[in-house]
């Protein structure tokens, strides 16, 4: 908007979850974090339209406005594999190019298009790993089991409650792995498990499987499961483990790269998290076989 570039907002096309639908949903066209990377499942029959994505956003989209914003001229430029041309159709029908960039001006036209550096996830692991109660998943030991000095002691963490009952309404699951120099390290059993209370996220085991169990649903992040671990997590320290961070992220077959601040990754029903630190690159993405753990 007149020559400012500004973030799309994360989660658009992303129906949270709630105690009637406790996995929540995604639509084919949705984003995850603000960096303006549409994910688009496969489509059936006809290409996807910057228009859909518009509806599914619940914003304008017309030649004088585009999601409130309201200015002259609209000049609109799209990067197809290199080739980049002006769009002067109707928006709402522009095609959205697999690995195209759209770059919609409104008011001062940019003196630059900018270009982007792709990074699509590795490919799936065709052999899945299962999931058994009390099991390990990971190769290395690393972490003692349990909460560190500085995690949960019984206090409320982030305004989640640490309770004698683990009775709730809402009850999911996320698995988490974390890779460092190639390595995949095991997470620790009883994060968030005291013997006088249980916090609303916690591990059982040593698979990797953090277990939400709430009364009510809640914005759980991965921010908040390690603040009752008691361990760091920025872009170079995952619970002290230094280096370059890259997260990825699946829900249900949809892998992608995550862009956005790591502590603020909400945990959903089966979501899988990698966290890779350090090199090498993971070559592909584990898939699970889920057991369904109490």
């Amino acid at each position: 908007m007149n020559g400012k570039q500004l973030a799309v907002p994360a989660n658009i096309g992303v129906v949270q979850p709630t105690l009637a639908a406790p996995k929540g949903c995604m639509y084919p066209l949705n984003t995850v974090d603000e960096s303006g990377k549409i994910r688009m499942l496969e489509p059936s029959n006809a290409p996807y339209t910057l228009g859909q994505f518009f509806a599914i956003w619940g914003q304008p989209l017309t030649s004088t406005n585009v999601a409130g914003l309201q200015g002259s001229p609209v000049t609109v430029y799209v990067n197809d594999g290199g080739t980049l041309t002006q769009y002067t159709g109707c928006l709402c029908t522009l095609t959205l190019p697999i690995h195209g960039e759209i770059t919609i001006m409104v008011g001062t036209p940019l003196t630059q298009i900018p270009t982007y550096t792709w990074t699509d996830p590795p490919p799936f692991d065709p052999n899945p790993i299962t999931l058994s109660y009390g099991g390990t998943v990971g190769t290395t030991p690393y972490w003692p089991d349990g909460d560190t000095a500085t995690g949960g002691a019984g206090a409320s963490i982030d305004g989640l409650a640490c309770t004698p009952s683990t009775a709730s309404n809402y009850h999911v699951h996320a698995h988490l792995a974390i890779v460092y120099n190639g390595q995949w390290l095991q997470l620790p059993e009883h994060i968030g498990l005291l013997s006088q209370c249980t916090y609303e996220m916690h591990t059982h085991d040593h698979t990797g499987i953090i277990h939400i169990e709430a009364p009510d649903v809640n914005n759980y992040t991965l921010g908040d499961f390690f603040d009752i671990w008691g361990q760091p997590l920025t872009s170079t320290n995952v619970a002290g483990l230094t280096g370059d961070v890259v997260a990825y992220v699946n829900d249900n077959g949809e892998a992608r790269r995550y862009m956005g601040d790591l502590r603020a990754l909400p945990l959903v029903s089966l979501r899988d998290v990698t966290l890779q630190v350090g090199t090498p690159a993971v070559s592909t993405l584990a898939t699970y076989s889920w057991y369904e753990p109490q």
